[in-house]
């Protein structure tokens, strides 16, 4: 049986190891950590659990479709339940507006809260579908580096229809075309930073993106983000994938520009295929130091990171839930000093997750466990000590003026995570959470390949490569992985 070496455990990895196992390989994860996941990952601290990194459940049916792979009823290791009530949206002139997840009941409470026209709403929502149902085929599920992908119906369809796609105009100019109110085109403008982009630079067909969560819904996984990872874990240990963990690859072996393996704490693993889940700009600059490297690629510019403070809160707050945003008054000026001046704003939008609003447990009786977020810029040897003291201040003035609170009453436990920790403990260059930004229209087109153009069995999956950073498009790798790797020939 081929072996197949997958290096890194991250959500890419976990789902490339799957789709590999099923179509006939012997597979093994080298992981540099002792624990499955990458930025899928959770403490305990204090009596609170809380998810390190991704927050946002959607599209599910991109996990349960590896179990569906192997005709095993996902219920059995993963459960899940849909959210009512996607996201709360704070102002600091007092304004309040919950999106809720049935599409008709959004477009009337939009209506009334923001003052616009539902059919105005009705039409976006409409439009950004048409993106989706364009663009999937191409931008989403195959190669953008193949021949065969762009000789498909779908696609000359989708070239045909370019002019829907609004690639010539910035995220915020196409939401401003729809809508007068200045809040509801930032509401829509923030999900620019769903691939770490900014909506005053990120082209149009970026509207798409509120269709993937509005559409498809969002999730709260039982025990949390993390769930979502050990599960793949334990399922894939289940049918036979093999883990290794502390176990750092030093170098891809390379034989007459073909991958023969990998060498990890000075042993050498042979193996017929080689998928990196690893950030792509190490693993050129640190994997195949002595390779050619895609450097128009490596010099894209980086999508934004996070500044992440984990507060255990001696309080119950009801008027937040799973999903709370407290938007900045200036959304222009915050971009411009994440994506231009390399720094934190001053009044930043601040995003809180609280996951023992669904799980109970992760929080004691009368707490919850506070996931505050504000978007960072990558990790350029700024003095993140000073930052994030003046951070960590205006967080908490803008939550109290907001939530007309004091919250330092409160916060009974901390754990911090900047862009430096990021960047250590995931191998996220620079400590950006999508690898490249999207902050160009090209940029779907530059982003590496999911397969190496030089060197033959060499293969990218995650959140670095294409299609883009986040759970379900590193699902997605994974899949456009499966589909390039050859299937094995019976007893060869």
């Amino acid at each position: 049986m081929p072996h197949a070496l997958v290096i890194g455990a991250g959500i890419g990895g976990l789902a490339t190891s799957l789709r590999l196992r099923k179509k006939g390989y012997r597979v093994t994860v080298l992981e540099v950590n002792d624990y499955p996941g990458g930025k899928l990952h959770a403490i305990e601290q204090d009596g609170y659990r809380f998810d390190l990194g991704p927050s946002l459940f959607t599209m599910p049916h991109l996990v349960t479709e590896l179990f569906a792979l192997y005709q095993e009823d996902f219920p059995t290791y993963f459960q899940y339940s849909k959210k009512q009530i996607v996201c709360n949206y704070f102002w600091e002139d007092g304004h309040r507006f919950s999106v809720a997840s049935d599409i008709e009941k959004f477009i009337k409470d939009a209506s009334e809260s923001f003052n616009e026209p539902p059919q105005k709403i009705k039409s976006y929502l409409k439009r950004n579908r048409e993106k989706y149902d364009l663009t999937v085929d191409l931008f989403l599920e195959k190669s953008l580096h193949k021949l065969s992908t762009y000789l498909s119906t779908q696609t000359i369809k989708s070239i045909l229809q370019i002019g829907k796609l609004h690639l010539n105009d910035t995220l915020d100019s196409v939401n401003k075309q729809y809508f007068r109110n200045p809040k509801l085109v930032q509401l829509f403008n923030r999900y620019a930073t769903y691939n770490g982009s900014s909506p005053y630079k990120t082209p149009g067909i970026m509207s798409m993106i509120p269709h993937l969560e509005m559409h498809y819904g969002t999730y709260f996984p039982k025990g949390g983000m993390h769930s979502i990872s050990l599960s793949l874990y334990e399922f894939a240990k289940q049918k036979g994938v093999s883990f290794k963990f502390g176990h750092p690859v030093e170098n891809i072996i390379v034989k007459n520009k073909k991958a023969i393996g990998v060498l990890s704490k000075g042993v050498a693993h042979k193996a017929d295929i080689v998928v990196s889940n690893m950030d792509v700009y190490p693993t050129y600059k640190k994997l195949l130091k002595d390779q050619p490297y895609p450097k128009k690629t490596l010099e894209q510019e980086r999508s934004s990171s996070a500044l992440i403070f984990y507060w255990g809160i001696s309080k119950e707050f009801p008027q937040l839930d799973l999903h709370n945003i407290l938007f900045t008054d200036s959304y222009p000026d915050e971009f411009q000093a994440l994506f231009d001046k390399k720094t934190l704003y001053t009044d930043p939008t601040i995003y809180i997750n609280i996951t023992s609003k669904e799980e109970v447990k992760d929080a004691p009786e009368g707490h919850e466990n506070w996931f505050v977020m504000i978007n960072a810029p990558g990790n350029y040897g700024q003095d993140w000590r000073e930052l994030k003291q003046v951070a960590r201040k205006n967080i908490v003035s803008k939550i109290n003026r907001i939530l007309k609170t004091n919250i330092e009453e409160f916060i009974t436990t901390e754990h911090i995570l900047d862009p430096v920790g990021i960047e250590s403990s995931t191998s996220s260059f620079r400590g950006a959470l999508y690898g490249a930004a999207s902050n160009d229209k090209f940029a779907a087109f530059v982003r590496h390949a999911n397969f190496s153009k030089s060197i033959e069995n060499l293969y990218f999956c995650g959140g670095s490569v294409h299609p883009g950073g986040g759970i379900p498009l590193c699902l997605l790798s994974a899949k456009i992985v499966s589909d390039l790797v050859p299937t094995p020939i019976p007893n060869a």
